[in-house]
């Protein structure tokens, strides 16, 4: 990622930015970076979880998508988001697209399944 002197708090016209703003904004950059560390570990455990729900819908021929608890989700998710003052669309979109990887995952296991590939034992 760049930055621009725009970008830069408190910054003069050659981009110096006062030391306390910069210090400030290292700051709170790196806990940005913390957060977005743990969001894509907090994923990637998620994703664990889907593939194995994916290997049983799978192996017992269930459906890839739930529409159902999908709505549930949503729904949920809407109502935390509302709770963390955290915008309900944007949060119902977050859920939307990961929900959509999810059952492209189950499909394809599914496939995987059915040409006898991979059960996941």
């Amino acid at each position: 990622m760049t930055t621009s002197n725009t970008d830069q708090a408190g910054a003069g016209p050659n981009g110096d930015a006062d030391p306390a703003v910069r210090a400030e904004l290292a700051r709170l950059r790196d806990s940005i970076d913390n957060i977005d560390a743990a969001v894509v570990h907090m994923l990637a455990e998620r994703f664990k979880c889907t593939q194995q729900v994916g290997h049983l819908k799978a192996t017992h021929q269930l459906p890839p998508a739930d529409p159902a608890r999908e709505a549930r989700q949503i729904a949920r998710l809407r109502q935390l988001a509302e709770n963390a003052k955290l915008d309900p669309a944007f949060a119902e979109k977050l859920l939307n697209f990961i929900i959509a990887e999810v059952i492209r995952h189950h499909e394809r296991i599914a496939d995987d399944v059915g040409n006898g590939g991979d059960t996941g034992e």
